[in-house]
C-alpha cells in the first residue's frame, strides 16, 4: 500500500490553501516502504484498550474530584463544567484518533507536535506530559492514603502508599499484556460501580434514604445554591473537570502496543467517549441532587470523604458505605497503574527520540520499559510529603497541576491535528487515512481557542477574594514551565516548524508495516496465562462477552 510520490507531485498549486505547489515537495519514486521504529509488543486486545480508555479517566477525578467540585461551584456549574469538558474532550479525541490510526506509536500526540508541527513542542509537550502522569501516580497514590481514613486513622498512610507503589510497580514490569488484563477487570469492576451508583442515588432521592423523605431538587435551592461562588466559582471548577477526564486522550499513548490499532482505535474514539460522557453526566446528576454543596464532609475543601460514599450512607448502610469506599479504593489503584503506564511510555519516547538519556529506552525481555518505568515511579515520592502538608490539602493542589497540564495537551493536540491535515492534502495522501476527522477543521480550532480561554480564566479562585500565591502557582505553574522549555529546546537546537511538504508520514505508518512483535507473537496471546480448566475458561469468556457491551 505504498503510495507513490510522483503522483504526490501532482497536486494543483495552492491546494491546501497555503500558497505553495505541491510540486516543491521532494521528489521519491517507487514504492515507499514505512520504517518501524516501534520495539514494543503489540500484545493489548481491542477488548482490553477499550476498557483501559474508561478505567483510565474514571478514578480519583470522578470520585473524588467531584466532591470538591460541587463544593467549590455548587451543583448546577458543575455539571455545566464537565459537559463542556466533556464536548472538548470528544473533539480532542476524534482529532488524536485521525492521527493515532494512521501513525500508531507510542509517543502518540507528543510525536505528532514534532513530526507536524516544531521539535521543540515535542520536546516541551512531552516532558510536560511525562510530568503529568508522574505527578498523576502520586495524586492517586495519595488518594489511598484519603480514602484510607473511612476506616481507620490509627494505620501510618504513608506505609499504604509504599504497600501499592511496590504492587503497581510489579504490574508494570510484566508483560504489557498482564497490565492491560489487570486494568480490564478493575476497570470493569468502577464501570459496574457506577451503574449500581446511578440506581442507589435515584432511590435515596425518591425516598429511600435515612429520614425516608422525598429529597428532589432541593439541594439545588440551599444557600448560594445552584451556581456557588458565582462566575468565580464556575471557572474554578473547569480544571478539576479536566482533571477528571485527563487520561481520555492518553489512549492513544497505548497504540504502539495494540494490536490491529488502525481498526482498533477509531472504534475506541467512536464508543468510548459516549460511555465516559454517560458516566460522568449522570453520576454529576445524581451526586447534585442528594449531597448539599455545604456538606460537612465536601464543604471545607479537605476530600476528606468522597460523594459516592455519602450517598451509599444515606442509603441507610455502613456496610454499603464501606464497600463503595472499597471500589473508590481499587479504582485508585487502577488509575495510578494507568499513569504509570503512559508516564513510563512517553519517557521511552523522550529517550528514543533524543530528548532524554538514552538509557531510558532499555526494554526487558518483556519488552517492557523497565527503566522508564522505574524513572517515572521516583516521582511519586511526592505522596509521602502529604503527612508533612494535609493529604487534602496537598491532593487539591496536585490535582489542579495535572489538570492544567491536560488542557495544554489538548490544545497542542488540536494545533498538530490541523498541521496533520495540511500536510496530508499537500502530499494527496487523503485516501490512505484508515480514519477521518470529520469535525476539521471546526473541531481543532474551537478545541485550540475554547482550551486557551479557560487555562487563562479558571484560575480566579486564586485571586479572590484575596490572593493566594499557592493557588495560584497550581493553576500556572505549566505554562512558563512549558514556554521555557519550548524556547530553549527551539535556541538550542535551531528547530524550525515543519514544512508541510517534509512531513513525515511515512515511519512507523501501520498499513504496510510488518511489526516483528506482531509476526512472532502467538495468535492466543490474550488468553496466556489463563488456566486450562473449560469450565473456568467458559466463565471467564462469558464476564469478558458482558464486558465488552460495556466498551463498544
Amino acid at each position: 500500500m505504498g503510495y507513490d510520490c510522483e503522483k504526490m507531485a501532482e497536486v494543483p498549486p495552492d491546494h491546501d490553501g497555503m500558497g505553495v505547489s505541491g510540486n516543491e515537495c521532494s521528489e521519491q519514486k517507487g514504492e515507499v516502504t514505512p520504517i518501524n521504529t516501534n520495539h514494543l509488543a503489540r500484545n493489548l486486545s481491542a477488548r482490553q484498550v477499550s476498557m483501559i480508555a474508561i478505567g483510565g479517566t474514571i478514578g480519583t477525578g470522578l470520585f473524588l474530584g467531584t466532591g470538591k467540585a460541587i463544593a467549590t461551584g455548587g451543583p448546577a456549574s458543575t455539571l455545566l463544567a464537565y459537559a463542556i469538558c466533556g464536548f472538548i474532550i470528544f473533539l480532542t479525541m476524534l482529532c488524536l484518533g485521525e492521527m493515532a490510526a494512521f501513525i500508531p506509536v507510542s509517543g502518540s500526540f507528543c510525536t505528532f507536535a514534532g513530526r507536524f508541527v516544531d521539535d521543540s513542542l515535542s520536546f516541551a509537550l512531552t516532558w510536560n506530559y511525562w510530568f503529568n502522569d508522574a505527578v498523576s501516580t502520586a495524586t492517586d497514590l495519595l488518594a489511598l492514603q484519603i480514602l484510607f481514613q473511612y476506616w481507620t486513622d490509627n494505620f501510618p498512610s504513608w506505609a499504604i502508599s509504599l504497600i501499592f507503589l511496590i504492587l503497581v510497580l510489579a504490574c508494570n514490569l510484566a508483560p504489557v499484556g498482564v497490565y492491560g488484563e489487570v486494568s480490564y477487570w478493575l476497570s470493569l469492576l468502577k464501570v459496574a460501580t457506577i451503574i449500581v451508583f446511578i440506581i442507589v442515588g435515584i432511590v435515596v432521592n425518591c425516598g429511600g434514604n435515612q429520614g425516608h423523605r422525598y429529597i428532589g431538587d432541593q439541594y439545588w435551592h440551599v444557600g448560594e445554591a445552584p451556581f456557588v461562588g458565582g462566575i468565580g466559582g464556575f471557572a474554578s471548577v473547569f480544571v478539576t473537570a479536566s482533571f477528571a477526564y485527563g487520561g481520555t486522550e492518553s489512549i492513544a499513548i497505548t497504540a504502539g502496543e495494540t494490536k490491529d490499532p488502525a481498526k482498533t482505535l477509531p472504534r475506541v474514539v467512536r464508543n468510548v467517549f459516549w460511555r465516559i460522557l454517560l458516566f460522568y453526566v449522570l453520576s454529576i446528576i445524581i451526586i447534585g441532587f442528594n449531597v448539599p454543596y455545604n456538606h460537612a464532609g465536601l464543604s471545607d475543601g479537605s476530600t476528606n470523604s468522597s460523594p459516592f460514599t455519602i450517598v451509599f450512607v444515606q442509603a441507610g448502610s455502613t456496610i454499603a458505605g464501606s464497600f463503595i469506599n472499597a471500589v473508590i479504593f481499587t479504582s485508585a489503584i487502577s488509575a495510578s497503574n494507568h499513569a504509570l503506564f503512559v508516564g513510563s511510555r512517553l519517557l521511552y519516547t523522550l529517550a528514543i527520540s533524543g530528548h532524554a538519556p538514552r538509557f531510558f529506552g532499555h526494554v526487558n525481555r518483556f519488552q517492557v520499559p523497565w527503566v522508564a518505568v522505574v524513572g517515572t515511579l521516583v516521582i511519586s515520592i511526592l505522596c509521602f510529603g502529604a503527612s508533612y502538608i494535609g493529604q487534602g490539602r496537598l491532593w487539591v493542589w496536585l490535582q489542579n497541576i495535572v489538570g492544567v497540564s491536560n488542557q495544554v495537551s489538548w490544545v497542542i493536540i488540536g494545533v498538530a491535528s490541523l498541521r496533520f491535515r495540511a500536510g496530508i492534502r499537500k502530499q494527496n495522501i487523503e485516501q490512505l487515512l484508515p480514519y477521518k476527522n470529520w469535525t476539521y477543521p471546526w473541531g481543532p480550532i474551537f478545541t485550540v481557542g475554547l482550551n486557551t480561554l479557560l487555562i487563562l480564566v479558571q484560575g480566579w479562585t486564586s485571586f479572590s477574594p484575596s490572593f493566594n500565591v499557592v493557588d495560584f502557582v497550581s493553576f500556572y505553574l505549566e505554562i512558563p514551565i512549558l514556554i521555557f522549555m519550548l524556547i530553549g529546546w527551539k535556541l538550542i537546537k535551531k528547530t524550525k516548524m515543519v514544512k508541510t511538504c517534509d512531513m513525515d508520514f511515512i515511519t512507523d505508518r501501520y498499513d504496510t508495516v510488518i511489526d516483528s512483535n506482531e509476526a512472532g507473537a502467538p495468535r492466543d496471546s490474550e488468553n496466556q496465562g489463563i488456566t486450562t480448566n473449560p469450565r473456568k475458561n467458559r466463565l471467564l469468556g462469558t464476564l469478558k462477552r458482558y464486558g465488552m457491551y460495556l466498551c463498544f
